[in-house]
């Protein structure tokens, strides 16, 4: 039983924080852009997919197909934002919201037509054969992910916090015409921000495509399950983003191991209602 309650404890943690980084993605775009962005989860899905596509079809190496993919959803990220975010930057935040809405039932019907409707498998070259860590039984691509993550996690916040591009993109959050009049140009921060939002998206889907399955409808649960991150952080807390998608991911697993497996996904929902009645601000704050 303390084995099981581990297992699952550990294994949580490891795909929460692939969520994390997608709340952390969502976090970026909507904290500072005010962007409310319901394609998130087909940034997500074509992550995965470009992936796929250079492994399975084209036999490129599984660690540069990632560095591929994830290059290939940051100008993909850039040209949405210069394209679709820009025109309606100063609309009204419900106009956005049914734009990237468009966008994201563009990109999955788009994502079905080209790879098609069967789950697809991401090869990779770690065995299948669990591993057996003290009490903790865990495959080799589930601590790739954890690894991955947590580096990918530092960059960021080394990014934001020490680099003249994360002290910009602070000041344009804070105050952006404040951020005009000293110089910053706020609408290059804007595309810098969308686009490397959109690249940690792509991560948690390449991740989590290599442990499951890829398929083109995969981001539907992934966005609702970022914006519950969001939620649970606290908008636009960086920080707390990350540290709540572990929360969810070990909620769930939790749930599943000791509940039902049916009731996995609702985990989420459930935590959500309870933050937005006892703390509407977020476990972390805003």
């Amino acid at each position: 039983m303390f084995e099981q309650f581990v297992t699952h404890m550990f294994n949580g943690a490891i795909i929460g924080s692939a969520y994390g980084l997608m709340g952390v993605g969502l976090t970026l775009i909507f904290g500072l852009m005010n962007v409310v962005n319901f394609a998130h989860g087909e940034l997500y899905m074509l992550g995965a997919f470009f992936v796929y596509s250079l492994v399975a079809i084209l036999q490129v190496n599984y660690f540069l197909s990632i560095l591929l993919g994830m290059g290939g959803v940051l100008v993909f990220g850039g040209i949405i934002e210069r394209f679709t975010i820009k025109p309606i930057r100063n609309a009204p935040i419900l106009m956005t919201a049914l734009v990237t809405i468009g966008l994201s039932i563009f990109l999955k019907n788009t994502a079905l037509v080209i790879w098609g409707g069967v789950p697809k498998k991401i090869p990779n070259p770690f065995p299948s054969a669990s591993l057996k860590l003290g009490y903790i039984y865990v495959t080799q691509p589930r601590i790739f992910a954890l690894l991955l993550t947590i580096g990918v996690v530092i960059l960021l916040h080394y990014l934001i916090k020490k680099t003249k591009l994360g002290k910009a993109m602070r000041a344009t959050f804070e105050n952006k015409d404040a951020a005009a009049l000293m110089g910053i140009r706020v609408d290059r921060i804007y595309l810098y921000t969308f686009a490397i939002g959109s690249v940690v998206a792509a991560m948690a889907g390449i991740l989590l495509g290599t442990i499951y399955l890829v398929y083109p409808t995969m981001g539907e649960l992934a966005v609702l399950k970022a914006f519950i991150i969001v939620i649970m952080g606290g908008m636009g807390n960086f920080v707390g983003a990350f540290f709540s998608g572990i929360i969810l991911g070990i909620s769930e697993s939790l749930g599943a191991g000791f509940i039902s497996t049916g009731y996995k996904d609702a985990v989420g929902f459930v935590i959500v209602i309870l933050v937005l009645l006892f703390r509407p601000q977020g476990l972390f704050g805003e």
